[in-house]
């Protein structure tokens, strides 16, 4: 009888307790999504009145705090796709086809003065470098004959498809090169991601399993040396905060439409925490600086958001 009674007292104490466990998990996922919530209401109210179609994707440094916004629309990358060629060519130095400090010649006519070249300007006449070296003026730069000579050294456009795709992200296209892009403004919906598998890509990425120890410190180190896109991501943000990204931009056609202002990256907080964005801007109706804002809106919230969040 005392057994039995014991049994019961027991069985009574492990049911309180799951109870008790169960409320806490419905409150702290209750409070999770309200917090996403609120997150996700500050900034549709940030693109509700823009014209201009946005889409966006955030994931916490755990994997677990996501949000998006049109993220499995398709947007043109423009020079985003800059990213994802240095992973690529990362990819084949691992395999030994090329090392970092191995010379290519970068002749005369390949440097196509209808191309924005950072590199060109410097040596309008050609120029042997380190493939490191052309990758740092070919990410932190955004320079466009760097990214072709890149594309020709690993075989063209479809490698970096293949090699992305071969990881597991399927909404991913890279068809053509900078040169070919630049000369139709139709042709650059060719290379096109959304903003999930952006953000999945850059968070794959940074995993260190997925590089070696020196390439992942190179990639992300010219990562946060990006020039490009001042007033994007990193546009709001506190002095000093570290930002590696990669921006996009398609220029504005005759009927005043921008195809492509974007900025996809990692931000790193000041207790040391991180987190992945992507933000996309297509068929935008407004000029640069409001784009740029629309990111630099977006960020500082998110920002503010995970700057509570991951106290």
């Amino acid at each position: 009888m005392q057994q039995t009674r014991y049994m019961v007292n027991r069985l009574k104490m492990i049911y309180k307790n799951l109870t008790l466990l169960t409320l806490l998990l419905i409150s702290v996922t209750w409070t999770n999504a309200q917090s996403n919530e609120y997150l996700r209401r500050e900034i549709e109210t940030i693109i509700s009145t823009k014209k201009a179609k946005v889409g966006l994707s955030i994931i916490g440094d755990n994997g677990k705090d996501t949000l998006s916004i049109n993220g499995n629309k398709r947007f043109p990358m423009q020079s985003v796709f800059k990213f994802h060629i240095a992973l690529a060519v990362l990819s084949q130095i691992e395999q030994g086809k090329f090392s970092l400090d191995q010379i290519i010649k970068i002749e005369e006519h390949q440097m196509l003065p209808g191309l924005y070249s950072p590199l060109r300007e410097k040596y309008p006449k050609g120029v042997s470098l380190k493939i490191s070296e052309i990758l740092e003026y070919t990410v932190s730069l955004s320079d466009n004959v760097g990214c072709d000579v890149l594309l020709k050294l690993i075989g063209g456009p479809q490698v970096v498809e293949n090699f992305i795709t071969e990881k597991g992200f399927k909404d991913f296209s890279v068809k053509i090169n900078e040169e070919v892009m630049q000369s139709n403004w139709d042709l650059q919906f060719k290379n096109w991601t959304t903003p999930k598998t952006s953000t999945q890509i850059l968070a794959y990425f940074y995993d260190k399993r997925n590089l070696s120890a020196e390439h992942h410190d190179f990639l992300w180190t010219i990562m946060k040396q990006t020039e490009t896109g001042k007033n994007r991501l990193k546009g709001q943000l506190p002095e000093g905060t570290v930002v590696a990204h990669k921006t996009g931009w398609s220029g504005t056609n005759q009927e005043g439409i921008t195809a492509a202002v974007n900025d996809i990256g990692m931000i790193f907080l000041p207790n040391g925490r991180h987190y992945f964005i992507s933000v996309f801007i297509t068929d935008s109706k407004e000029d640069t600086a409001a784009n740029e804002k629309i990111i630099a809106d977006i960020s500082k919230v998110v920002y503010d958001y995970f700057s509570k969040k991951m106290k």
